[in-house]
Parts: C-alpha cells; sequence; structure tokens
C-alpha cells in the first residue's frame, strides 16, 4: 500500500527553449546543434543553404520543420517536397533523399532518434552538438 504522507515530487522550474536564440549561437550550415532530448531523441536545429547529399537512412525516418525559409526535398523519380514556415515533412526510412535550400539560407528542427548520422554514414556525418 502506497505512503500516502509522502509528498508528491516538486517539477524543477525548466527555462522555455528559445529556437531563434540557439540559431543565433552559430553560423555553419548543415551542422545541426542539439537543443533537447525527448524519449531518446535529439530536437536539433540547423541552418542550410546548397544542396546537401544524397543518402537515406536505413533504420529510422527523417523529420524535417521548417522553421524560416524554404526547404526542398529531392526525392527518387524526380519527385520533390516544397517546404514553407510552418510545413514538414518525414522522409520514411531507407528512401534517399537530397534536402536543400536555394537562395536565402533556410532553418530547420529536426527529431532523430540520439547517435543517428544525418548522413545516413557514420564515416561523413556531421559531430553531436549540444547547444
Amino acid at each position: 500500500m502506497p505512503d500516502t504522507n509522502t509528498p508528491a515530487p516538486t517539477p524543477t522550474a525548466v527555462p522555455a527553449i528559445d529556437l531563434a536564440h540557439k540559431l543565433a549561437q552559430f553560423t555553419e550550415h548543415w551542422a545541426p546543434r542539439t537543443v533537447a532530448e525527448f524519449n531518446g531523441h535529439d530536437i536539433m536545429v540547423a541552418k542550410i543553404a546548397g544542396e546537401y547529399q544524397w543518402h537515406s537512412h536505413p533504420d529510422t525516418d527523417d523529420f524535417f520543420f521548417v522553421l524560416q525559409g524554404v526547404v526542398e526535398i529531392d526525392l527518387p523519380h524526380g519527385a520533390v517536397v516544397t517546404l514553407h514556415p510552418g510545413q514538414l515533412y518525414v522522409v520514411p526510412k531507407g528512401v534517399e533523399h537530397r534536402p536543400r535550400a536555394q537562395g536565402a539560407e533556410a532553418h530547420i528542427l529536426l527529431i532523430e532518434s540520439t547517435g543517428t548520422p544525418n548522413s545516413g554514414d557514420v564515416a561523413t556525418a556531421a559531430p553531436r552538438r549540444l547547444l
């Protein structure tokens, strides 16, 4: 029988995460920064410009949410998904894709299982960076 005299744990006040502030802390493109962790996943922000390489993630889906700018995701057979601020797209695991931001820099939010290489290959992935 539970002890009814023991008070419930008091939650610790944790400040909200300001994504604009986090994005202002770096300038590199294609170098995601982890801003929070959620159930074994990294929540990351990244600045992108130009094209990334074609790649796939054999074991995980790839989540993209556009914060600023326009992002295009090239898919097999000439398909292109165009995302504007406030829009998201999930690339299914194993599907080859190439994200790009032509013209102006774009800012994105990514959610991936912790340890997932952004390039799909540990040898070419950006290192995990925490903000």
